[in-house]
């Protein structure tokens, strides 16, 4: 067994620019912090959209599922996110998660559709390969975002200092995130963080498989 996700990839460039607005929110928050509080910053190398959370899975999927959602690939087209805003779920007055990603009105966008579209298709791999609970199929809208940190402790003063700063006020552009390809990332648990590896990747209308 192996716990794994399926993901995009972020190339360097738009990594070096999330690293860049992930430490101005931690320098923003950390300055007024209280000690209530707990944040954990997701290590900017490892940012990824996840796609798809598949949790422990048998290592005789790997091969199916890169069949499968290769194949499926094929009939789309890359879409291409613009990370525009910062925001928090599942409010931001008690915030669990920071994130970038998209303003909302490109989410009511034919490109948000498309991606809607897309991610439907991975849920379709994942479900014909008749794994029962890990595999099982999420019909919740697909929300694309960028996980900058979670709170694990003081969610409501954490909110009150994303208010007070004002930064998810702020309009910004970090970069485009490129769904061009779709990765099997595996997820090794260590005390110092995840340490992941990518098993494959199908390319999305057909490109940048391996």
């Amino acid at each position: 067994m192996l716990r794994a996700f399926l993901a995009v990839e972020l190339g360097d460039d738009l990594k070096r620019q999330v690293a860049l607005v992930q430490e101005d929110l931690r320098r923003r928050l950390g300055r007024e912090a209280p000690k209530a509080a707990r944040i954990a910053w997701v290590q900017a190398s490892s940012i990824h959209l996840t796609v798809k959370f598949l949790g422990d899975i048998d290592e005789s999927l790997i091969e199916p599922m890169r069949l499968a959602v290769g194949v499926a690939m094929q009939a789309h087209r890359p879409v291409f996110i613009p990370l525009e805003r910062i925001g928090a779920f599942p409010h931001p007055r008690e915030p669990r998660v920071l994130w970038v990603g998209p303003q909302v009105k490109w989410e009511e966008s034919q490109e948000a559709q498309r991606l809607a579209a897309l991610h439907r298709t991975v849920e379709d791999c994942c479900a014909s390969l008749g794994c029962a609970t890990a595999l099982a199929l999420d019909r919740r809208p697909f929300s694309p975002h960028l996980t900058l940190a979670r709170v694990k402790e003081g969610a409501r003063e954490v909110g009150r200092l994303l208010a007070a700063s004002g930064v998810m006020d702020r309009s910004l552009f970090v970069g485009t995130l490129a769904v061009e390809s779709i990765a099997l990332i595996k997820s090794d648990l260590k005390p110092a963080g995840p340490i992941y590896t990518k098993l494959w990747q199908a390319g999305v209308g057909g490109g940048g498989d391996g």
